[in-house]
């Protein structure tokens, strides 16, 4: 079983920068794909970014592409994301997930078996 921990998030202005961790414990994730993931009040989670442990193609959804960046610290077993340019929209809970299977990033939260608590960030404008 994995075990995932978010933390990074909190208040920041309109321009300004975040990085979140995602501390993963419990099981190697040599063969995962892990994603983050974002939820918003009365909207549904949404998918931001994602790899493939072991290597391969790195996935971000069109309104953070050239704004956040995922990756890793093979020896943390963590995973970040960074967050540049920040905007009130990008306002939510961001979560943490992984799944044990798959070549291909894909971005439904329902395809990920894992997912941490959850770090609320929120952009003043």
């Amino acid at each position: 079983q994995v075990q995932l921990v978010e933390s990074g998030g909190g208040l920041v202005q309109d321009g300004r920068s975040l990085r979140l961790s995602c501390a993963a414990s419990g099981r190697t994730l040599a063969n995962y794909n892990m994603g983050w993931f974002r939820q918003a009040p009365g909207k549904e989670r949404e998918f931001v970014a994602g790899f493939r442990w072991s290597g391969g193609s790195t996935r971000y959804s069109d309104s953070v592409k050239g704004r956040f960046t995922i990756s890793r610290d093979n020896a943390k077993n963590t995973v970040y994301l960074k967050m540049n340019s920040l905007k009130p929209e990008d306002t939510a809970v961001y979560y943490c997930a992984a799944r044990p299977r798959g070549i291909v990033v894909v971005t439904s939260p329902h395809d990920y078996d894992h997912w941490g608590q959850g770090t609320q960030v929120t952009v003043s404008s």
